[in-house]
């Protein structure tokens, strides 16, 4: 298993990861040469202003684009020499995910929508868990609610709950507090660098925020698609 300069495990590495577009007259390159890798176990921030490039990138390590350059490792895995369905099944098996806009199924009660990650993926007592961690998010008592009849702060703690009710062993999280209020905002990312410190859960961050960024061990600062440089 690669380790980094300080002997930690890497759990996603980076090289050359390009992303261009056609447009009819002429190639928007939106990513360009990010090259990093990132230690199991580390919170860190990828930090830049709107239209950046930061949520192509965050895609890309997470499989769910496909680049026009370069490679990303999971664990060890190359992600990209999987097919489309071999990068689901390692999502399933190890990666969370939380993004700005819930993406809750307005069908599913909240404990129904947490319980799915775990019914993907044939998990056991995938009741009792989404319980279990809808109760560590404050939730539960909203169990039988649908996203319609939960604020918008209630519905992203339940995203969290569902990110992390399989225990994977890292999250990305996209903007996770952009559609909440300062207060209820604080209190999701809490959640997120709580689950981070007691499991060693491995949190990729994207944000714009500044002092967000900074609470994180180690920033990424992209601008114009191109990280310029890391602290």
């Amino acid at each position: 298993m690669e380790t980094t300069r300080d002997t930690k495990t890497i759990i996603v590495k980076a090289e050359g990861l390009t992303k261009q577009v056609e447009t009819p007259d002429h190639v928007l390159t939106i990513l360009k040469h990010a090259s990093f890798a990132i230690a199991a176990g580390e919170a860190v921030a990828i930090l830049g202003a709107s239209g950046s490039g930061k949520s192509t990138l965050l895609g890309l390590l997470a499989g769910l684009d496909v680049p026009s350059a370069g490679r990303v490792w999971i664990d060890g895995a190359d992600l990209f020499a999987l097919s489309e369905d071999g990068r689901a099944r390692l999502r399933g098996r190890m990666v969370g995910f939380v993004f700005q806009s819930f993406q809750l199924l307005p069908a599913l009660t909240a404990l129904e929508n947490v319980m799915l990650p775990l019914e993907l993926n044939g998990g056991a007592d995938a009741a009792a868990r989404a319980r279990d961690v809808l109760r560590r998010v404050g939730l539960g008592e909203r169990t039988g609610h649908y996203p319609r009849q939960l604020s918008g702060g209630e519905q992203q703690r339940v995203a969290v709950a569902r990110a992390f009710v399989a225990e994977p062993k890292l999250l990305f999280a996209d903007e996770p507090t952009g559609n909440l209020d300062s207060e209820t905002g604080e209190h999701v990312i809490e959640l997120l660098f709580e689950m981070n410190r007691e499991r060693r859960t491995t949190l990729v961050l994207v944000t714009h925020d500044g002092e967000l960024a900074r609470r994180c061990d180690r920033r990424l600062h992209i601008a114009a698609g191109a990280i310029t440089h890391e602290d």
